[in-house]
């Protein structure tokens, strides 16, 4: 059942954490039970990357990089229950999740040129708000006076069995791996790091059920917004 808002017309949840914590799925059900739009930022990024990719630019270049990412035409759909991304008119939502993309994509949302122009066009998306963002850099840099902030994150065990799930049973210790590199990644950058935003609230996910998950994000914007 959907929940009331005081005002969903202006609300902004912004929910930052590391991969495979549940910010997808959590995002979409706030979204859908507060009547809100939704944006996965990071499909932005797999976006932008999956356009280099296809387009042979190195993405261990920073140079050729930044001189390509003003160029693809990026599109997001806002709709919780069926968000889309397009490169160009193609839709490329399965295409972002391949492999490929996934040892790219770090290099790639590094760069600051490509931040610089995804950030602006997540606060175009965001508008007057009315929308659940998810991302590593919302409740920072993207949208710091959000009325919601939200740092989900859970074990690295946990999270590695969920993205492993989510891929058709790989290799469990692979995909920690992977999970672990990236945070490093996230964390390290110079540009926008992944961070607890201030007057965020932390949920650990690990032994919590999606709908829990859920409820306590409802909880809050009910309680904020």
């Amino acid at each position: 059942m959907n929940a009331a808002l005081p005002d969903s017309s202006s609300v902004v949840v912004a929910v930052d954490g590391t991969s495979g914590s549940g910010k997808s799925s959590t995002c979409r059900a706030v979204a859908d039970r507060l009547g809100l739009r939704y944006l996965d930022t990071g499909a932005q990024y797999r976006a932008m990357t999956w356009w280099m990719l296809r387009n042979g630019v190195d993405v261990h270049d920073p140079a050729a990089v930044a001189a390509q990412a003003g160029t693809p035409v990026l599109r997001s759909g806002t709709d919780p229950l069926h968000p889309t991304i397009t490169v160009d008119g193609s839709d490329v939502a399965v295409e972002i999740r391949s492999d490929e993309v996934n040892g790219a994509v770090s290099p790639v949302s590094t760069v600051p040129e490509v931040r610089e122009r995804l950030v602006a066009l997540q606060r175009e998306i965001i508008g007057d708000g009315g929308i659940v963002v998810e991302g590593r850099d919302i409740g920072s840099v993207v949208w710091p006076q959000a009325e919601v902030k939200v740092y989900l994150t859970a074990d690295p065990s946990a999270r590695a069995a969920r993205r492993a799930l989510e891929n058709g049973g790989t290799d469990v210790d692979a995909t920690q791996a992977s999970l672990l590199a990236r945070d490093k990644i996230d964390s390290g950058r110079a540009v926008a790091p992944l961070t607890m935003a201030e007057g965020a609230v932390h949920i650990d996910s690990t032994d919590l059920a999606l709908e829990e998950v859920v409820d306590l994000v409802v909880g809050l914007v009910m309680e904020r917004a």
